[in-house]
C-alpha cells in the first residue's frame, strides 16, 4: 500500500514540475530571442566589451530565472526596460531553453 501512495507521490510531484517547465518555456519564441540577444545584448556582453561575457550556458536554468525576475539590478536595467515584454520573453526562452543544465545547452554562439 505505501509503495502505491509513493509512486503517486511522485507522478503528481513530477506533473508539477512539468507544468512549471512549461510555463517558463513558453513565455517566448527562442528564435526570435536568438537574433534579439545577439541583436541587443551581444554589442556589450562579448569578451572585451564593456559587460562580463555571457552566453545562454553561462547559468543553469534556475539562474537565467533569477535573473530575469531581478534585471533591475544589472547595469543594463535602463536598456533592458526599452525592449517589450514580448521580446523580453523572447530572449528568456532563448537563454533558459540553451542554459548550461538544459536539455540543449548552447555549445557555442
Amino acid at each position: 500500500m505505501w509503495r502505491k501512495s509513493v509512486l503517486i507521490f511522485l507522478a503528481i510531484g513530477f506533473v508539477f514540475v512539468m507544468i512549471g517547465t512549461t510555463t517558463a518555456v513558453e513565455k517566448g519564441n527562442e528564435r526570435k530571442g536568438k537574433y534579439l540577444f545577439r541583436k541587443n545584448c551581444r554589442s556589450c556582453h562579448q569578451e572585451g566589451k564593456t559587460a562580463a561575457p555571457l552566453n545562454p550556458n553561462t547559468k543553469t536554468q534556475a539562474q537565467w530565472e533569477r535573473a530575469f525576475e531581478r534585471f533591475e539590478r544589472f547595469e543594463c536595467a535602463d536598456e533592458w526596460k526599452k525592449l517589450s515584454e514580448p521580446e523580453q520573453g523572447d530572449i528568456f526562452a532563448y537563454l533558459y531553453n540553451h542554459a548550461f543544465d538544459s536539455p540543449s545547452p548552447a555549445t557555442c554562439e
